[in-house]
């Protein structure tokens, strides 16, 4: 979470999909206010690690094995691994990474006293990203 707090110092905007615990404590004025943090449990136990980065327009993308936990990256042996095909990196970050981040069914925001907070569907009905993606899948 070093890395988030500096990226956040240097005015980058972050978006944070997690599973379960996370110490980062977002929307803290001049600290973390760049921050967003969002958790969705649903039907699956997802184990994936997904890291986009804008990087000035070159969007780069990588997925990996290992949470950014220093017991994963001082004691393991973690992979990381780019990305490069454009037609999957664009399927990633399109449609797997902008349905989570559009989710209001299954997640909640952490707010910067460390409760999570339940979203509330908007306009038009709600969006379950798992269920969209699974009947996305069946379908093709």
């Amino acid at each position: 979470m070093i890395a988030a707090r500096t990226a956040h110092r240097d005015g980058v905007r972050i978006d944070a999909i997690v599973r379960g615990i996370c110490c980062l404590r977002p929307g803290l004025a001049g600290v973390s206010d760049l921050i967003r943090v969002r958790s969705v449990v649903g039907r699956f136990l997802e184990h994936s690690r997904i890291y986009a980065f804008e990087n000035g327009g070159n969007g780069e993308l990588y997925i990996g094995s290992a949470d950014l936990m220093e017991r994963n990256l001082d004691r393991r042996v973690e992979a990381l691994c780019p990305i490069l095909d454009p037609e999957i990196r664009d399927y990633i970050g399109r449609v797997l990474l902008r349905t989570y981040l559009r989710d209001d069914t299954q997640a909640t925001v952490l707010q910067a006293d460390g409760r999570y907070e339940q979203l509330h569907a908007q306009r038009g009905g709600s969006i379950d990203a798992q269920e969209i993606l699974m009947s996305a899948r069946l379908e093709s």
